[in-house]
């Protein structure tokens, strides 16, 4: 049995929550990190010595990091459909993948953390505009790509890197910011709608 350690208002834990209801996956889950069990207790630090979530314990296989976790289910499951094995179909939706971890989370946190979480830690006004301003940049950057394509990020197939940006477009659409009028974007959270990841883990309770 697949067990799922890590919060579920967690976006990172979302993100595999959300794949296991798109392959019909049955697992366990335990809830780890602020506001539940320790991710410093030394059994979690000794699956994950970073302290962070989500992490995976499938039949003794452990691993953290969200997006290899997404990965390795579609591929250990043998859904080409969500990853495709064509080298260069697979290539375009890691891009996607990667883009989301790197360029886009970075953009949104100081923001984030800051209207959202409410850390006392982010309170500098032009750090906020500027995450703010990056956010929305990069948004815009998804909303030409989407409207390119007319359906999914990589094209007319939903794929994991899909999984990871709604997650990640409904963050943009749920935070209390200024936002840039986007309407491919709408039109892609309106088309994820009927999705019963979607359903189940993009609640106005979890942005």
């Amino acid at each position: 049995m697949l067990k799922i350690l890590g919060k579920t208002p967690s976006i990172n834990v979302r993100k595999v929550l959300w794949m296991c209801a798109e392959m019909d996956l049955p697992y366990e889950h335990e809830q780890w990190g602020s506001g539940y069990r320790s991710t410093q207790d030394p059994a979690f630090l000794a699956l994950n010595p970073n302290a962070t979530v989500p992490v995976i314990v499938d039949d003794g296989f452990v691993l953290w990091e969200s997006n290899s976790i997404c990965r390795y289910l579609a591929e250990s499951r043998h859904r080409s459909d969500l990853l495709p094995t064509a080298p260069r179909q697979r290539a375009q939706v890691e891009q996607w993948m990667d883009w989301q971890a790197s360029e886009l989370n970075i953009a949104w946190r100081y923001a984030f953390m800051s209207l959202v979480r409410q850390s006392p830690e982010h309170r500098d006004g032009d750090a906020v505009r500027a995450s703010v301003g990056s956010w929305n940049r990069l948004m815009q950057l998804l909303d030409r790509q989407l409207a390119s394509t007319g359906a999914y990020v990589t094209g007319s197939e939903f794929t994991v890197a899909d999984v990871l940006l709604g997650l990640s477009a409904h963050r943009w659409r749920a935070s209390p910011i200024v936002r840039a009028e986007l309407p491919a974007v709408d039109a892609y959270l309106e088309r994820l709608k009927a999705r019963k990841g979607f359903q189940l883990y993009c609640t106005s309770e979890l942005p």
